[in-house]
């Protein structure tokens, strides 16, 4: 079991300047740092492998779709561009010695079209994944997607749904990140999420109800910890917040308030909370 900390609670964009975050994440019990790639060719690859090796951590890259990308989108050409960003994007993770790029990879968060998802949609982003495979398997890298809850997308919002994507795309190196956060909105039961993607669950959130620290809220901890080992999880929990005066990135998540004493408890006081219900 890894634990790792998306670098969001600290800054919007990760580069050489973000560097001297990271022996603070090593010395804070963190096996793991996740940084943002929006655009291939302004993705500090080179930096954050140097870091990364320096201070004995392992990158994961997470994402969503800019610049009126969508692999979704109803115009072919818009989605045989998304294709092609995806595919910069998979050799600029490699680069940087990541092996993980997770995201809701489907569609631009926030796109609300007003109805339900169509066939249509359905069948594009299964070939949109499916026609990734060969670049995944070429650089060793995978595709964690995930759902989202009902506020920011209309595409896929459960665990299950999650699942048949899985199924229908048929690659080893598509499978799913299962977030604390939207799943303690969208699931039934959010250990029984876990258990339900656990065939295809390759990296997991763990978020608070609030985006605050975790375990200071009401998601079901002890139930998702238990579901973790009974699955036999032995990946990355990592928490994903942002912090409180990020521009753009804090106005995307909502966040209008103050979520712990400093951006830095959530991180630290969060990775003592996991280690200690995981060990």
């Amino acid at each position: 079991m890894q634990f790792g900390v998306n670098t969001f609670i600290w800054t919007a964009n990760f580069d050489g300047s973000s560097l001297p975050l990271l022996p603070a994440i090593k010395a804070g019990g963190f096996d793991s740092f996740e940084v943002p790639i929006f655009r291939p060719g302004e993705f500090a690859a080179r930096e954050i492998r140097r870091g990364a090796e320096e201070h004995g951590l392992q990158p994961t890259v997470c994402t969503v779709l800019v610049d009126g990308l969508n692999t979704i989108g109803a115009d072919a050409d818009v989605r045989r561009r998304t294709i092609a960003h995806w595919k910069d994007c998979i050799r600029a993770v490699a680069e940087a010695g990541a092996h993980l790029l997770v995201g809701p990879l489907y569609s631009p968060v926030g796109w609300l079209p007003g109805r339900r998802r169509t066939g249509d949609e359905w069948q594009w982003a299964v070939e949109c994944f499916q026609a990734l495979g060969d670049t995944l398997a070429a650089h060793d890298v995978a595709l964690a997607i995930e759902p989202l809850n009902r506020f920011e997308t209309f595409f896929l919002n459960t665990a299950a749904d999650g699942v048949r994507l899985c199924q229908e795309v048929g690659h080893p190196s598509v499978g799913l990140l299962i977030d604390t956060f939207h799943a303690n909105i969208e699931e039934k039961d959010v250990a029984s999420a876990y258990r339900t993607a656990a065939p295809y669950l390759k990296h997991v959130h763990t978020c608070e109800n609030d985006r605050g620290t975790p375990g200071s809220g009401h998601v079901d901890w002890p139930g998702v910890f238990q579901a973790l080992r009974d699955i036999g999880y032995d990946a990355c929990l990592t928490i994903e917040s942002f912090g409180f005066a990020l521009g753009e990135i804090s106005a995307a998540a909502s966040i209008w308030r103050d979520l712990a004493p400093t951006p830095d408890s959530i991180a630290f006081e969060g990775v003592t909370f996991l280690r200690r219900n995981m060990a």
